[in-house]
């Protein structure tokens, strides 16, 4: 019986890990199977983009996976069982059930709504294709009326800042504003600040710093001191969260449901469970835990697979890097920042600034992209055989 090897997700974490696999081992001993809610790679990276009206390319995940050998099902995962190793699913066809021998949870993140009230009922946010249509639609609507419309963005992060930018540049007939708990850009060095400082007054984008939401209502944002901000659409970007099905699975998981992994990426209390991306807790090389972000796909990834490999094949495997060098920072299509931090994940004083920032940031979600749909370039097939299994071991090798 062939090995059974599920990948949870195939966002960039997910799809990268598949298809390096598949190249890696043998199809006689092993079988791979991705789970994913949609038919097509979702570029998260660029979602804002899609909410501002611009298009994104089309990557069914079919024809990502042709050839490779990965078998995909296009389902919601609703549940996990660790003891069983069982993955419980949803489509068209109803409830199912997935057996696994090694699993791979790369479910990526959601939104963070901080138990705010009225986020989930009368905000918007970007974190998911569905949703960033959904914006995309309301918006549509907005900008026929005479006025065009307000929009309010909540949050001072990577994405509060890249989504309110966006809109305000795509769509110059919405009034867009932008309300933090904290300083804008406050953890970016100085001359990166004032860069994004003017960049916000050239699209006319109105600040609230220092304001913390503390409601959201049908129409308005209310602050912690009662002021309350109207806006036609609310845009919760105030941070991630990953899915409560890994908590609610049984495994080791940190106070915010990020699984608990080695540095192997191998959960500590399930070692048929590893995790990849936004959804596993990992500390980095500068002894901090290392962010939510789309620089955590390629190392936790890298270092998950390897270490598949390594346990199943019986390969020796090398240790992976999980180091952060600094935020990349899209204002809008022709302008952009990126941050450089220090081994503390404190901001250096220099920064790369403008269009040059834009373009370099650009060329690595290119890039990104285009790796994800084709990934039998320029990899060798190796094709180790498996040589332990659970009823015992046997000799195997690279084919």
């Amino acid at each position: 019986m062939k090995h059974r090897i599920v990948v949870l997700g195939a966002g960039y974490a997910g799809a990268f890990s598949a298809t390096f696999l598949a190249r890696q081992l043998h199809p006689d001993d092993f079988e791979i199977t991705v789970v994913n809610a949609e038919p097509d790679f979702v570029e998260r990276l660029r979602l804002h983009q899609l909410a501002a009206g611009q298009q994104l390319r089309h990557r069914p995940l079919a024809k990502v996976f042709a050839g490779t050998g990965v078998q995909l099902r296009v389902a919601r995962v609703t549940g996990i069982d660790a003891e069983q190793r069982a993955v419980t699913v949803t489509d068209g066809d109803g409830p199912g059930r997935i057996e696994y021998d090694t699993l791979l949870y790369a479910l990526g993140s959601t939104i963070d709504d901080h138990g705010v009230p009225g986020v989930a009922e009368h905000a918007y946010h970007v974190a998911a294709r569905p949703a960033a249509l959904r914006l995309r639609a309301y918006l549509d609507e907005l900008e026929q009326q005479d006025d065009g419309g307000r929009v309010l963005v909540v949050g001072g992060n990577l994405t509060a800042i890249e989504a309110v930018t966006e809109l305000a540049e795509s769509r110059p007939r919405l009034q867009v504003g932008l309300v933090t708990r904290g300083e804008l850009g406050g953890w970016l060095g100085d001359k990166a600040r004032r860069h994004l400082g003017r960049a916000f007054d050239r699209f006319g984008i109105q600040v609230y710093e220092h304001t913390p939401i503390e409601r959201v209502e049908a129409g308005r944002a209310i602050a912690a001191d009662g002021t309350a901000y109207p806006a036609d659409a609310i845009v919760w970007a105030a941070g991630f969260a990953v899915h409560p099905i890994a908590t609610a699975s049984g495994l080791a998981v940190e106070p915010n449901g990020q699984i608990t992994v080695d540095r192997q990426m191998r959960s500590v209390s399930h070692p048929d469970v590893y995790a990849a991306g936004d959804s596993a807790f990992v500390i980095g090389d500068n002894g901090l835990p290392y962010p939510m972000s789309c620089a955590s796909a390629g190392p936790t990834s890298k270092a998950a697979t390897a270490a598949i490999i390594g346990q199943l094949t019986g390969r020796k495997v090398a240790p992976t890097t999980f180091s952060y060098i600094g935020n990349h920072i899209s204002l809008g299509r022709r302008d952009g920042l990126f941050q450089l931090v220090d081994g503390e994940a404190r901001a250096k004083p220099g920064a790369l600034r403008g269009r040059a920032a834009a373009r370099v940031k650009m060329a690595i979600i290119d890039t990104a992209a285009w790796a994800v749909g084709h990934p039998t370039f320029g990899k060798p097939n190796h094709k180790y055989r498996l040589v332990t299994t659970r009823a015992g071991s046997r000799s195997g090798s690279a084919a």
